[in-house]
């Protein structure tokens, strides 16, 4: 059983998706900082990469967006060569990349293109876009520069694909495409016919304003995170959707009474004394998910560290000692580590190249026994991922789609003090350094007092373990060395004032 879970403010808007009773996904979205992903724009390119077959587009977000080769609108003639993949995807063939165009023959630098962030900003890099519109509906997705009807991988009945395929078929404006959303099996004609029209008046409207519009300019922005939810995840398998603001309440009623009528019955508002993600437990999971340590059933856990460049999920028994052999406690360890993993990459949506350090185990059966395992966990994590084969050191690497910031960047900043790096020197470490920058000084012994002004660690740090060494640098300066209390100094900070 699915629930969707919602907590609206005027601040922000959390989603968290539940699945038998478990936290699985959790989406988040701040008025202030509304995402771009989805969102159309008429840019303008400001630099054209011919060695990185890539462009850089100015679509008047901070940084400039980054458009890659394939990315590029071309030859109508070669937009039939894809094939299909996964839903609001579809797949460039081997005759697609053969054909392709240098992009210093598709671009020019100043040019205006209309362009869709396909990813968002992710710390030091722009936004991803594409110049292949997709356009998502309930039971389909437009695709507007294709000429192709896709149906998503979901649908397994071949007699059902054929009868959806050819229904879009005769609906469809000629030289566009469509793909068919695992939701639309099942639908008849006049459903989708009525989700073509809708999709189509939208896309002429966006032409409307890239003409009239000036560039870079928001041309088309994505609905709302709340509707985004109705619209991808609502489906038979959820049994309850549950609202705490009366306002969105209303408005999404109102919405699927005209647009997803069967689903009214599980809509909810969640009107009790007690904040309703403290009620179904999702704020405590938020909380542990914050944290680097993750305790496993077994006693073991696992340390998840995330830098820029990669994620790193190391496994420990902790104190799970077992019943059995040294191996097989290793072995029940990891195994539960596997499931763990998986859990903890959907939850805080943890992308790029991931590293999972399994402990070591002597038995090769075992080592694909728990390879098995993780692979099956990621077959129901929807994110698409790669993973190579368990080395004999207990080593996975793997590779997990990313569509959007992790939880960990949606919710914190780097430290002031440390700058992210998780330390910051030791009290004696910058006491020394303070020692031998007074030394440089050395002053004629006529010199005036010295004041040092540093944080207040610091100056309890000196004055407790290196009050003798005061005296002899006030010998070498020749004056008074006074120490003040300085609060909005860095742990790592000291200011030097000489009088004469």
């Amino acid at each position: 059983m699915k629930e969707i879970i919602i907590n609206k403010t005027s601040q922000e808007t959390r989603v968290g998706v539940m699945e038998n009773g478990l936290v699985t996904d959790l989406y988040h979205e701040r008025e202030r900082e509304r995402g771009v992903v989805g969102n159309i724009y008429k840019g303008r390119v400001v630099k054209v990469l011919p060695g990185m077959e890539s462009a850089f587009v100015d679509i008047g977000l901070e940084k400039a967006s980054f458009l890659y080769v394939d990315d590029v609108l071309s030859d109508p003639a070669v937009l039939d060569d894809y094939e299909d993949e996964e839903e609001g995807q579809l797949k460039k063939s081997k005759r697609f990349r053969e054909k392709r165009q240098p992009i210093t023959q598709l671009l020019k630098e100043g040019q205006e293109i209309l362009v869709q962030v396909a990813k968002a900003p992710i710390g030091t890099k722009g936004a991803r876009v594409t110049g292949h519109i997709s356009l998502p509906g309930r039971n389909l997705v437009f695709m507007p520069t294709m000429d192709n009807v896709g149906v998503s991988r979901q649908i397994t009945d071949d007699q059902e694909r054929q009868r959806l395929k050819g229904i879009i078929q005769r609906l469809r404006p000629q030289n566009t495409g469509f793909i068919l959303r695992t939701v639309a099996e099942g639908r008849d004609e006049e459903e989708l016919k009525a989700d073509v029209q809708f999709l189509v008046s939208l896309w002429e409207d966006i032409r409307h304003r890239y003409n009239t519009s000036k560039a870079p300019a928001e041309v088309y922005k994505d609905l709302s995170i709340t509707y985004r939810i109705i619209r991808d995840l609502v489906s038979p398998d959820v049994k309850r959707l549950v609202l705490d603001d009366d306002a969105e309440y209303r408005g999404l009623k109102e919405f699927l009474k005209h647009h997803l009528p069967r689903y009214l019955s599980v809509l909810e508002l969640y009107n009790r004394k007690e904040p309703v993600f403290d009620a179904f437990g999702i704020e405590e999971v938020i909380d542990r998910a914050m944290n680097h340590k993750v305790w496993l059933k077994s006693g073991g856990y696992l340390v998840i560290n995330q830098t820029e460049a990669l994620t790193a999920i190391d496994v420990n028994t902790g104190r799970f000692v077992g019943k059995g052999s040294h191996e097989e406690t290793i072995f029940k360890t990891n195994l539960e580590a596997a499931e763990e993993a998986v859990y903890q990459l959907r939850l805080r949506n943890i992308g790029g190249i991931i590293i999972i350090d399994f402990i070591d185990m002597e038995s090769h059966a075992n080592r694909q026994k728990v390879y098995q395992a993780l692979k099956d966990e990621l077959k129901n994590d929807k994110a698409r991922s790669k993973i190579l084969q368990i080395s004999e050191i207990g080593l996975v690497e793997m590779t997990r789609r990313r569509d959007r910031e992790n939880l960990e960047r949606q919710l914190t900043r780097p430290c002031p003090a440390c700058d992210g790096t998780g330390r910051v020197k030791s009290l004696s470490t910058v006491c020394y350094e303070l020692f031998r920058e007074l030394d440089r000084l050395r002053p004629a012994k006529s010199s005036g007092p010295v004041v040092v002004h540093a944080h207040p660690d610091l100056v309890e740090f000196i004055e407790r373990q290196e009050k003798n060494h005061l005296g002899r640098l006030e010998e070498k300066l020749g004056g008074t060395l006074s120490l003040r209390v300085q609060d909005t100094l860095h742990p790592e900070q000291y200011e030097i004032y000489e009088f004469s």
